[in-house]
């Protein structure tokens, strides 16, 4: 998946926004009906309506609370004391946090705070999933799951596995052939026939 399918997936992601403009209907889209529109009354619309609001000036856009750089921080200490991946608020926290920053920083208090704060925990996410890769390479393991991860996340490891995976099992029928010439009392069900690596969110 490329990473605009990933940005096109996250701008139907729910958030609030403040309308400076009153329409008295519900506008009807394919993902759902949102308004009235009621000017200074905060309302929920998909991110990619905010966005195109915000660029019109016709409505202030509401960070999400998991955004607040407190909220940030202790995501990234429940993450670097997991040995595991941390659930998180949503999917697209990288994705959300960039767009609603390129269009509406004047929106969001401590900006500059939150893009870093953001940078760091997928900077450590990622440090993790890539020793987790190399665990896995290196024990020559055959199979392996990871939970929740983000598409984004997984989008970046995932143009290595296929190589990586057909390698792995190169290597395996190779030790397995030395071992039937060692011995030939060896069964083939001694070598696994496929190595799978598991990624979800």
């Amino acid at each position: 998946m490329h990473p605009s399918e990933i940005e096109f997936m996250a701008e139907n992601e729910i958030i609030q926004i403040v309308p400076t403009f009153n329409h008295a209907s519900h506008v009807h889209l394919i993902c759902g009906s949102y308004g009235p529109f009621r000017a200074g009354l905060p309302l929920n619309v998909p991110i990619w309506v905010a966005i195109n609001l915000r660029q019109k000036k016709t409505c202030r856009i509401l960070a999400p609370d998991w955004m607040a750089v407190d909220k940030l921080n202790e995501r990234i200490e429940e993450e670097k004391a997991s040995k595991f991946f941390t659930p998180l608020p949503t999917n697209y926290y990288l994705e959300i946090t960039q767009m609603l920053l390129d269009v509406a920083s004047e929106d969001i208090p401590q900006g500059n705070e939150i893009k870093t704060a953001v940078k760091d925990l997928w900077d450590l996410r990622i440090a993790k999933l890539r020793s987790s890769v190399d665990l896995f390479i290196k024990e020559g393991r055959v199979q392996a799951s990871l939970n929740h991860l983000t598409p984004m996340e997984i989008n970046s490891v995932r143009p290595v596995f296929p190589d990586t995976l057909d390698a792995l099992m190169i290597l395996h029928e190779h030790i397995s052939s030395n071992d039937d010439r060692d011995d030939n009392s060896q069964t083939s069900t001694a070598t696994p026939s496929s190595a799978s690596f598991s990624l979800s969110m």
